[in-house]
């Protein structure tokens, strides 16, 4: 018999699923002139009733997809993601890794213009792992939909590469006194704490301080878009830090 290796691969590995579906094939190959027959790949997919998909867990193909697929959920293609999300399925990819991809994207591309995507794909992994596979793919589907839906922002990922920049590139700058625990006497009368403004005893719960160093003072590492949830966020921010506009 030809062709061995899309019967394994098309019946999944369960031996019961190879034996019908070899049965079928039987069936559907044509006879040779000697009575007996050869089955092929065409009887093998016509007896699966679908196509082996071309799909490497370990190659170039593996990552080819998972990138096509990230991108589509990016790129805001709720169509495009889930037909990459059927690719990977069908080819055998752990539905684990793809839900961990999305838990990624969405701080990595949404954040705070819809902060619920995160509990979602969180939501999603916790999910997969719980029913597995085939129903997996219903929750899988529901999650890269949404994400694609969603509004877009960076503004997350770039704060901390921007931050993690300074922190490697600048000295160590040290804490202001008014932002210090003062846990003892000495550090009190060092002014460890001296001039702390709290929160929760003004007006709408804010009042502007310092709270980066002298070093760094004034500096924006977070900058939210003007997209979903985030124009909210941008214009509460500006409106309390009206010396540090976004």
């Amino acid at each position: 018999m030809e062709d061995r290796d899309d019967l394994m691969l098309l019946s999944g590995g369960d031996a019961r699923m190879m034996l019908n579906g070899l049965e079928t094939a039987i069936r559907l190959a044509p006879a040779r002139p000697d009575g007996g027959k050869t089955v092929t790949k065409k009887e093998i997919e016509e007896a699966f009733q679908r196509k082996y998909v071309r799909y490497d867990k370990g190659g170039e193909e593996h990552y080819n997809i998972i990138s096509a697929f990230i991108k589509s959920v990016r790129g805001s293609d709720p169509d495009a993601a889930v037909y990459w999300l059927a690719r990977m399925l069908e080819g055998g990819e752990d539905p684990k890794f793809i839900a961990r991809r999305m838990i990624i994207l969405a701080s990595e591309d949404i954040g705070n213009a819809a902060p619920h995507a995160l509990t979602l794909a969180t939501s999603c992994f916790t999910a997969v792992d719980y029913i597995g596979m085939p129903e997996a793919r219903i929750v899988l589907s529901q999650t890269a939909a949404y994400l694609s839906s969603c509004p877009k922002s960076n503004a997350a990922v770039a704060a901390i590469g921007a931050a993690i920049d300074d922190v490697r590139s600048l000295p160590d700058a040290p804490v202001p006194l008014h932002l210090r625990n003062a846990p003892t006497k000495m550090m009190k009368d060092l002014g460890y704490g001296v001039e702390y403004k709290y929160s929760h005893g003004f007006d709408r719960n804010f009042v502007e301080q310092q709270y980066l160093p002298d070093l760094l003072k004034g500096k924006v590492y977070y900058a939210p878009t003007d997209n979903g949830e985030e124009k909210n966020i941008r214009a509460r921010l500006n409106s309390w830090w009206k010396k540090k506009q976004r």
